[in-house]
């Protein structure tokens, strides 16, 4: 197993399990993207399910609590740290294979996820193209089902490959057994804490044309010349995420932030008529079909509607200069100050619309 380096930032080193380190008091906010978070008790980095394995069991002879730490990029860590053990997966390899037009591509959890995605097009195979961008590790996508710009890792994915934690043995699952829904899966919902994702197959098309019913995406290609390649829309959708601060740049300042803070909320007609009463006559709200009949509302816009404008706020914390979405962590911003933030914009969207907010990122504490 591979061995971790001192660094300066650790206080002290502490138990050696065949050569994967476990270390003490390590500052968490270096590994999220909102660069926020106080310490981990114990830290530790796998490389292979075997480290996985072994450090599980440390945490269980200790009686720790657990978590499983990706890319950092849909977490807020509490100030205070994780009393537990915090395990960052760091599995890494990609394979594929051709089943006559559909391509096979397994990919371990550490794996960036944009690096997948670019991988999956220079092969001129469609599917995850415009979910091109998005920070995190492969690991994540299955977890919250991540989605954008008209695609959803669900209707790729075939099998998620797992160390179920109540069996302590590997196993592999079925997309249909994962239990997803839009930002849901079980494994943040019913199954949440039990499974640790090791691997995830996604199965692509070759040959096959990109998604284009995202009206950001249609703007971006009107009055083009022929059908984009599906290079050109990967390119697009990282092109505008960028412009809306979505996109991972080292020195922007509204990158500092985890991405949207709040899921789009699920309306049913009901609730939608009575929200539509509360604004001008012939305002348009934005709005999306779902399952079940139900409409998924922009939360974008309901934050807007609510007083809250893009660079809203003069503290550590605020929203972002390019969307409203996503809060920011402007310079020394604690995770207290980012969730009063979000308090108070979820409690005045819900006395405007009656619609109340989630939040979107995982708040560890």
């Amino acid at each position: 197993m591979r061995r971790l380096e001192a660094r300066p930032w650790i206080h002290a080193w502490a138990d050696t399990l065949d050569g994967m380190e476990i270390l003490e008091n390590v500052s968490l906010a270096r590994y999220t993207t909102f660069k926020i978070g106080g310490p981990a008790r114990w830290f530790a980095e796998a490389a292979s399910e075997s480290d996985i394995l072994e450090a599980v069991s440390f945490a269980r002879e200790r009686g720790l609590p657990l978590f499983v730490l990706g890319g950092g990029s849909n977490l807020l860590v509490a100030d205070v740290g994780f009393a537990g053990l915090v395990l960052r997966i760091c599995l890494r390899g990609i394979r594929e294979h051709f089943d006559g037009d559909t391509l096979v591509l397994q990919a371990e959890a550490g794996e960036d996820w944009d690096k997948l995605v670019s991988h999956a097009v220079s092969f001129d195979c469609a599917g995850i193209e415009c979910l091109a961008g998005i920070p995190g590790t492969v690991g994540g996508t299955p977890v919250q089902n991540v989605g954008a710009y008209g695609q959803e890792v669900s209707q790729r994915i075939v099998t998620v490959r797992v160390l179920d934690l109540k069996s302590e043995k590997l196993m592999e699952m079925s997309g249909d057994e994962c239990g997803f829904a839009y930002r849901q899966s079980i494994f943040n919902t019913s199954a949440k804490g039990r499974f640790i994702v090791t691997r995830v197959d996604y199965e692509l098309l070759a040959g096959g044309p990109p998604t284009l019913t995202y009206p950001d995406l249609q703007r971006h290609f009107q009055g083009g010349n022929g059908a984009p390649s599906l290079t050109q829309v990967a390119d697009a959708v990282r092109a505008i995420r960028r412009s809306k601060g979505m996109y991972l740049v080292e020195g922007d300042p509204d990158c500092a932030s985890a991405g949207s803070f709040f899921k789009n909320p699920v309306v049913d007609p009901a609730s939608l008529a009575r929200i539509e009463a509360t604004v001008a006559q012939g305002t348009k709200i934005p709005q999306y079909p779902a399952p079940d009949g139900k409409v998924k509302l922009a939360a974008a816009w309901l934050v807007e509607q609510a007083g809250f404008s893009k660079g809203y706020g003069s503290g550590r914390a605020g929203i972002s200069s390019r969307h409203t979405l996503a809060l920011v962590n402007r310079g020394g911003a604690s995770a207290a100050d980012v969730l009063a933030l979000s308090e108070d914009i979820v409690a005045k969207v819900e006395e405007r619309f009656g619609v109340r907010l989630e939040r979107e990122p995982v708040l560890l504490a």
